[in-house]
C-alpha cells in the first residue's frame, strides 16, 4: 500500500486522566504523550484499561478527572465536529453502517469538513477513491459494508479515516480478523502517514516493530513507558502478562522479537 500524504500532525497529551463507572475505577491517573508524527501504541493485557484511555482520547468517554489536550488545547472544549477534523478512528466495530455500500461507508469521513447539507464533490469522489485503492478494497467500493469479511471491514475503516485527513489517528485493535500480510500492510501504512497514531494492540511482535513508544497498562495504571527495546523485557513480561518469554532482536529490523515459553 502507498501512504498518501498527510499534513497538520497533532501533538496528544493525556494528562493524568481517570475514568470511573459504577464505582469501578478503570483509569488512575494515565499520562501519555504522542508528539507530531510519531506511533505510539498502547498495550497491555485484557481489562487493563487500553480501549477506555482510547474512547477518552477519541472522545466517546470524558474523563472523571484529568485532561485530554490536543496541541495544546483542551479537547474538552471543542465541539464534536472540529475534534472529528483533529482525530479519526478505526475502531473494532463499525456502527451506523447497515445498508451502506463501502463506499458510502469511507465517505462518511468527509462529513466533519462539510455543512451538514453539503453533498460530495469531485474532490470528495477522488480522496473516497484513493482511500479505497490505498487499503486494498476499491474492488469493493459497491458492496454492501455488511456483507464483507472482518478484515475487508477494516480496511475499510482504515480507509474512513484517511479521507478524514485527521491530525490523529486512533485505532483501536486494527489488526483484528486480518491475515498476516494485510496486518504487515495496515500497519506500515499507519507507520509511514505524517499524522500522529496511537494504536491498541495486543501482538507485541507488532507492537515492538511498528510504534516508535509504547505504554504498557495494567489495571488501568500505566506501569511501563518508552521505546520498544526498553519496554518489552522478560521481568515485565513475567509481571504483567504472567508468561514466560525469551527477547532477541529481529534478524532483520533488530526490532526486540518475543519468543513465549511453555
Amino acid at each position: 500500500m502507498t501512504a498518501p500524504e498527510r499534513t497538520g500532525a497533532v501533538e496528544l497529551r493525556a494528562e493524568a486522566v481517570r475514568y470511573e463507572i459504577d464505582g469501578n475505577t478503570l483509569l488512575h491517573g494515565v499520562d501519555l504523550t504522542a508528539r507530531p508524527g510519531e506511533t505510539v501504541g498502547v498495550v497491555g493485557p485484557n481489562g487493563s484499561g487500553k480501549t477506555t484511555l482510547l474512547r477518552c482520547v477519541y472522545g466517546t468517554l470524558r474523563p472523571t478527572a484529568g485532561r485530554v489536550v490536543l496541541d495544546g488545547v483542551d479537547a474538552a472544549s471543542l465541539g464534536v465536529k472540529e475534534r472529528a477534523r483533529r482525530v479519526a478512528v478505526v475502531p473494532q466495530d463499525a456502527s451506523g453502517t447497515f445498508g451502506l455500500t463501502v463506499r458510502e461507508v469511507v465517505a462518511m469521513g468527509r462529513s466533519p469538513h462539510k455543512r451538514f447539507w453539503e453533498q460530495d464533490g469531485p474532490g470528495d469522489a477522488r480522496r473516497v477513491a484513493g482511500a479505497l485503492e490505498t487499503v486494498g478494497v476499491a474492488a469493493l467500493a459497491a458492496r454492501r459494508f455488511d456483507e464483507l469479511s472482518g478484515g475487508e471491514r477494516q480496511r475499510a475503516l482504515v480507509a474512513r479515516a484517511l479521507v478524514q485527513d485527521p491530525g490523529l489517528l486512533a485505532l483501536d485493535e486494527p489488526t483484528n480478523h486480518l491475515d498476516i500480510r494485510h496486518q504487515l500492510d495496515v500497519l506500515g501504512l499507519v507507520q509511514d502517514l505524517t499524522a500522529t497514531a496511537l494504536l491498541v494492540l495486543h501482538d507485541l511482535n507488532l507492537a515492538a516493530s511498528f510504534c516508535d513508544r509504547l505504554y504498557v497498562l495494567d489495571a488501568g495504571r500505566v506501569v511501563a513507558s518508552g521505546p520498544p527495546g526498553a519496554v518489552l523485557t522478560e521481568e515485565l513480561l513475567a509481571e504483567v502478562y504472567g508468561v514466560r518469554a525469551r527477547i532477541g532482536a529481529h534478524p532483520t529490523t533488530g526490532a526486540p522479537h518475543l519468543v513465549y515459553l511453555p
